[in-house]
C-alpha cells in the first residue's frame, strides 16, 4: 500500500508541470469567413483562429472576488501603501490593476475596494 501511495505521489509531482494554466487551456474558435468567388467557380476562404482572454473587471463591495479576472493579482502587504489600514481578521489586502481589495479569506466576498492605492 505505501508503495502504490508513494508510486501517486510521484507521477502527480512529474506530470504537475504538465499541466496547462487556465488562459492555455481556453477553448479556441475558429472562424471561416467567404471572402470572395472567383468567376471560375473558386472560392478564397480565410481562416483565423481567435483566443479568448479573460475579461478584466472593476470590483464593487459585495461581490465575489475571482483572482483569474483580477489584472497583477497578487497578495500586498497593508504596510507598504499608504492608505491601507491593518486588515481585520479573517480578511487579507489583494492587488487588482491599481486597486486595492479587502477579501475574506474563507468566503471570497469584497468588503472593501481601495482605488488607485496602488501606482
Amino acid at each position: 500500500m505505501k508503495t502504490f501511495i508513494l508510486s501517486a505521489i510521484a507521477a502527480t509531482l512529474v506530470a504537475g508541470p504538465l499541466v496547462a494554466s487556465a488562459a492555455e487551456a481556453a477553448p479556441q474558435r475558429h472562424e471561416t469567413t467567404v471572402v470572395r468567388q472567383k468567376p471560375n467557380g473558386q472560392v478564397v476562404v480565410k481562416q483565423r483562429t481567435v483566443v479568448r482572454q479573460p475579461q478584466y473587471r472593476t470590483w464593487r463591495k459585495g461581490q465575489r472576488f475571482d483572482q483569474r479576472y483580477a489584472r497583477n493579482y497578487r497578495q500586498i502587504d497593508y504596510r507598504r501603501y499608504r492608505g491601507l489600514r491593518a486588515p481585520p481578521r479573517g480578511y487579507r489586502y489583494v492587488r487588482s490593476g491599481n486597486d486595492a481589495l479587502l477579501v475574506g479569506i474563507t468566503s471570497g466576498i469584497i468588503a472593501s475596494v481601495v482605488t488607485g492605492a496602488i501606482r
